[in-house]
């Protein structure tokens, strides 16, 4: 069912349709697949990419792309930290602030990402 700005739940990447509108979010950022679901998100078409994780530490997501042969500008491509710098510390506000960050992000605006 399409659904204007509405959400798609789906079993595999294949299923959720990806195109130049899809932002897409990763949560759970220590889960053993998550290169090679993220290469296979990078090779698609969408819009943002981001993982959730502590902007002081470098997410493990990039060494497993770059040995899944990811070249540095594919991984440049996926956000970290995904939301907005609003000091967020439960799951509520967490969901807030990255929300808060893909609408300033898709308004072209800054939106205050600065850790």
């Amino acid at each position: 069912m399409d659904v204007a700005h509405g959400d798609t739940y789906v079993a595999d990447l294949a299923g959720a349709g990806i195109d130049e509108h899809t932002d897409v979010v990763l949560t759970d950022h220590h889960r053993p697949e998550i290169g090679v679901v993220l290469k296979e998100v990078l090779a698609g078409d969408a819009r943002w990419v981001g993982i959730m994780g502590n902007p002081k530490h470098e997410g493990p997501h990039i060494a497993a792309l770059r040995e899944l042969g990811v070249g540095d500008e594919d991984i440049a491509r996926v956000h970290r930290p995904i939301g907005l710098n609003i000091g967020s510390r439960t799951p509520a506000e967490i969901a807030v602030a990255t929300l808060a960050g893909l609408i300033a992000d898709r308004n072209d605006r800054p939106g205050g990402f600065v850790f």
